[in-house]
């Protein structure tokens, strides 16, 4: 089966009528990603499946075509992704929360896609980071706001060099920077996908926003 595939039992395509179908639909919505997963894993629900499945199809097939920066390899893992996630439910821990742990298994899978296809590390960071908007935000962050619009170099070489600039980071600080910024989790969130302590997500954050900011200082006195 398809994972990433809508069809007409998504929940967002069903209607939740009188019919019982609908209304385990309309429940399932209601329940939290943990709940699902439990279900899923102690029932065999294959509704609770289909239901994380869609829920964060958009989401997480958004992440990985960051990371991977090509649709078609996105693709591929976000299938690899949830196909472990079936394969693994059982080992899901009680009390532990349902979207680190995928982002863990998403982010795993996306490394062995890059190890098996290398070229796609010199790929361009258009696809890795969110659209003008943030990188708009980061050029502005890096910029500030206290200089001239003379003083500040034109907006689309600006992004540009944003792209070039965080594909040069160390892998390490890279994924990093995009969980935290691009992906808008938590640091505990971050430091769960990494495996590494909360204290080492911040230290490698602030050392790529250190590492960012020497190097357009320095590229904007050139």
């Amino acid at each position: 089966m398809d994972v990433h595939e809508s069809d007409s039992s998504s929940p967002h395509n069903s209607s939740t009528g009188n019919n019982p179908s609908g209304d385990l639909l309309a429940h399932q919505s209601k329940q939290t990603d943990e709940e699902l997963i439990s279900g899923f894993a102690s029932q065999e629900n294959g509704a609770a499946f289909e239901s994380l499945v869609h829920r964060y199809e958009a989401e997480l097939f958004s992440y990985l075509r960051r990371y991977l920066g090509s649709a078609e390899m996105a693709e591929d893992v976000f299938q690899a992704t949830f196909l472990q996630v079936y394969l693994k439910k059982e080992t899901f821990e009680e009390g532990r929360r349902f979207r680190p742990w995928l982002y863990t298994i998403a982010t795993h899978q996306a490394i062995d896609a890059q190890r098996r296809n290398r070229r796609h590390r010199m790929v361009s960071l258009d696809h890795r980071v969110g659209g003008d908007d943030d990188l708009g935000a980061l050029v502005e962050m890096l910029a500030g706001r206290g200089q001239t619009a003379d003083e500040q170099m034109e907006d689309e070489e600006a992004k540009q060099w944003v792209r070039s600039a965080v594909e040069e980071l160390p892998e390490t600080l890279k994924s990093t920077l995009l969980l935290v910024y691009h992906q808008s989790m938590k640091y505990r969130e971050a430091a769960d996908v990494l495996g590494i302590p909360v204290g080492t997500v911040k230290s490698r954050l602030h050392a790529a926003l250190l590492k960012l900011n020497e190097s357009w200082d320095s590229h904007s006195r050139s």
